[in-house]
């Protein structure tokens, strides 16, 4: 995707990183509320005095983290990359966000139209004794998973459905009809207990759509849900058959492909 510009003004393309907990979300909103988009901008403008306006492949909620947003932006000054990068950091400090790759990309690159897929992980850990190290990071549970039942849950998700009862009610999207390729879930080892993690990849989510699937897959492995009624609760299409929604704290953006992915060089 790195290549010549054709458009007047140049045209890059960021990785950017942040901890969602201070953060009320990407997406800019009234003034006094501390955003990652309005953190960005806002490092833009000290590097290019007016307003600025980025637009990303996520738009994630409050508490939600990142490892890998992607995010573009139109500058009149033609930066190096290496040297762009390091100038917003700079201008972040000491907000926990960081651009961690830069690019010039040519002018048609959107970072939200242009993707292909998003990936989402979501690190759910069961013990006792409260966490101290990822607080904030992960969403805990004091009992035991079945895995395997969760797992089977999964299977009815896969696929091209409506997915209404597993998006926010205030949900903007035009139809709440997703392809959900992939839902894997994995186990290791936890000091004093287990970390499942549930890794979604699908060309574009609904609002809560995977806060809501991980929290009605949590029911399943806690035995209160069996596989099969993770089936009929997508069938009825009503937000009401949905498992509860889990916390935003253990949901990361993992990352964004692209017909090319632009940070290869």
């Amino acid at each position: 995707m790195s290549g010549a510009v054709t458009g007047c003004m140049p045209r890059y393309a960021l990785k950017i990183e942040y901890e969602g907990g201070p953060f009320n979300g990407w997406q800019r909103q009234a003034e006094g509320q501390l955003t990652v988009q309005g953190a960005v901008e806002a490092a833009l403008a000290r590097l290019e005095p007016g307003p600025h306006t980025i637009a990303a492949a996520g738009r994630t909620d409050a508490g939600v983290h990142a490892l890998g947003q992607v995010a573009h932006c139109d500058l009149a000054k033609a930066w190096d990359p290496f040297r762009l990068s390091g100038a917003i950091n700079a201008h972040l400090r000491p907000h926990p966000v960081s651009v961690v790759a830069c690019t010039i990309v040519p002018d048609d690159f959107h970072a939200r139209f242009s993707a292909l897929e998003r990936g989402y992980l979501f690190r759910l850990v069961t013990r006792r004794p409260p966490v101290t190290h990822d607080r904030g990071l992960v969403w805990q549970v004091g009992h035991e998973l079945d895995i395997e039942a969760m797992r089977k849950g999964a299977t009815h998700l896969i696929g091209h459905h409506d997915f209404t009862t597993f998006r926010s009610a205030t949900c903007q999207a035009a139809s709440p009809v997703k392809t959900l390729d992939e839902v894997v879930i994995t186990e290791c080892d936890y000091p004093e207990g287990r970390e499942y993690r549930f890794s979604l990849r699908a060309r574009s989510f609904l609002h809560n759509q995977v806060r809501s699937i991980v929290g009605t897959l949590e029911r399943v492995g806690a035995g209160s849900w069996t596989p099969e009624q993770v089936g009929e609760a997508l069938a009825a299409k009503t937000r009401a058959a949905c498992g509860p929604v889990c916390p935003p704290q253990g949901l990361y953006l993992t990352g964004v492909r692209y017909p090319t992915d632009p940070f290869a060089e």
